[in-house]
């Protein structure tokens, strides 16, 4: 009763005062720190965003789209979910590019990530060409009785691999040493070489474009004139598909390199894009040696 009314309170149990300091030496530092949303790791929480949903559904449009075409419905369907991919992409894409050079999300630590995501990207395209190559050499290496046990099977008439195709890798090969110039121009912040540097890849990418559309329109077999025509198509022609998507992808870097994006330490978008047309470039040196030169003998 004693320590009740002279107030004092026993060892160990913590004081009216003492408690009420710490709470109010805690607290400020607490709201101070919820107020600011103090970000205490390197990584980038996104925002809440629409364009997975609408992707998914686009995607979904598209493919119901082309399997009602198939089966004899209108091409609106598809045509539309086509777009709305496309779309999707874009804005999507803008997202990103905004959050790393106007919002400064993209810290080392993302930056890493994206390098690590584009590289399975392009190891996923690897496996994607692997299968066209697969079928044309199980063709081409042990053809069959119902093409007469030759290859070329008999009445193909094959490309002179000396000719547009070697012209057509000449051309790649340049783009290739274009593209390096261009990077190693962004490295030493020399912003005029990249963009001439860049200008110069896109003209040659839609030169290969222009001229293997030329050498399409006055091949002598058709895709669907056996499987040396439909293995053949499948891969240049899917070859030839990416190096448009590579072309697109520059362009957009040539675009955000006017507006004055990417940094000697900051831009990834120009690496992804640097590593997907040299990804081309080598997919197409082994359709040059394995279909048009090797394979068509």
């Amino acid at each position: 009763m004693a320590s009740a009314d002279t107030g004092h309170v026993p060892q160990g149990m913590p004081s009216h005062d003492t408690t009420e300091g710490a709470h109010s030496h805690v607290t400020p530092e607490g709201a101070h720190s919820h107020d600011t949303h103090e970000q205490r790791h390197p990584y980038h929480l996104v925002d809440p965003s629409p364009w997975p949903l609408l992707g998914a559904m686009a995607a979904l449009l598209a493919a119901g789209g082309a399997v009602a075409w198939m089966h004899g419905g209108p091409v609106w369907f598809m045509v539309a979910g086509l777009v709305s991919i496309l779309y999707v992409m874009a804005r999507w894409w803008m997202d990103v590019v905004d959050e790393g050079e106007r919002q400064g999300h993209h810290s080392k630590v993302v930056q890493l990530g994206l390098r690590y995501g584009m590289i399975l990207f392009i190891a996923s395209e690897v496996m994607f060409f692997a299968a066209f190559f697969w079928a044309f050499f199980g063709a081409s290496l042990f053809p069959t009785e119902a093409i007469g046990k030759i290859w070329p099977p008999k009445g193909i008439e094959t490309f002179d691999p000396w000719d547009l195709p070697f012209l057509n890798t000449l051309i790649l090969l340049t783009s290739g040493v274009t593209l390096t110039w261009a990077h190693h121009a962004l490295i030493e912040n020399q912003r005029r070489d990249v963009i001439r540097g860049l200008v110069l890849t896109i003209a040659l990418g839609l030169t290969f474009t222009a001229i293997q559309a030329y050498e399409y329109s006055h091949a002598a077999f058709g895709f669907k004139d056996g499987i040396y025509a439909s293995t053949f198509y499948m891969a240049t022609g899917f070859h030839g598909f990416h190096v448009i998507v590579g072309t697109t992808f520059l362009c957009v870097c040539l675009g955000r390199a006017l507006k004055g994006h990417f940094k000697p330490d900051h831009h990834v978008g120009f690496e992804a894009a640097a590593w997907y047309w040299h990804f081309v470039d080598v997919v197409w040196l082994f359709l040059f040696v394995c279909v048009y030169w090797l394979g068509g003998k």
